[in-house]
């Protein structure tokens, strides 16, 4: 990797599947300190023609480390950078006011490895947004695990809860150490009374991607019906 004044330019490949770039150096290191780019961001280098991870380009460590050390602290103080939302992909496209007053809402849990964040029919009382690590979502039967889905970085589930309460439909176990941020159907209601213009963009990218789960979930039904149908004869 070249020096800051190097003439390198770099490509990033966002959590909405786009390329951004090229940029020089410095504003890659700028997107980096303003977490726009993470730890697990892919960053193609046009003078080595490859992509990297951002955590592996050296002159990104001291960002990345400033970035990651912070989380935590910040969130608890509530004084964290409004950018590292950025990481959730409904919350991409809210600006920094925006980020910043949803912040007021949302409390940060951290979720050891193989710990269980929620058990099936618990009462459902919270959404949450994966801010790091990965967990899963499971059911258990005769002492056999069914894996219903995986949630990684920029993720989001739960989101049935804040709007009727109901039990829970399965586990949740933290595969990793996990961050999460949890929205409570308290704070969602606070957020529909206190900020609608806030809460309509929420809710229409929260939305948006469960109407894709749920074209998602009907390809892969439709795909198990032909094949069954083939399997069958009919």
């Amino acid at each position: 990797m070249e020096s800051v004044n190097s003439t390198n330019r770099y490509f990033i490949w966002g959590i909405d599947e786009s390329s951004y770039g090229p940029v020089p150096l410095e504003t890659l290191q700028e997107w980096t300190a303003d977490e726009r780019v993470q730890r697990e961001s892919w960053v193609f280098s046009r003078e080595d023609n490859r992509w990297c991870k951002a955590e592996d380009i050296p002159e990104l460590k001291d960002y990345l480390t400033a970035t990651m050390e912070g989380v935590s602290t910040s969130f608890i103080r509530k004084g964290f950078k409004p950018g590292s939302l950025r990481r959730i992909k409904i919350l991409a496209d809210l600006n920094e006011a925006q980020l910043a007053h949803l912040a007021e809402f949302l409390e940060l849990k951290e979720v050891k490895q193989h710990a269980v964040l929620f058990s099936q029919g618990d009462p459902g009382d919270a959404l949450y947004l994966v801010l790091g690590g990965e967990l899963r979502a499971r059911t258990l039967a005769g002492g056999r695990e069914t894996i219903l889905i995986t949630v990684a970085i920029g993720d989001f589930f739960g989101e049935m809860s804040i709007f009727d309460q109901g039990p829970r439909s399965a586990d949740v176990v933290a595969n990793v150490d996990s961050t999460l941020l949890r929205l409570s159907a308290t704070n969602f209601q606070r957020l529909t009374r206190e900020a609608p213009n806030l809460a309509t963009p929420f809710l229409q990218a929260t939305s948006r991607t469960l109407a894709a789960r749920i074209r998602a979930d009907n390809k892969r039904l439709t795909r198990m019906a032909e094949q069954f149908s083939a399997g069958t004869g009919h």
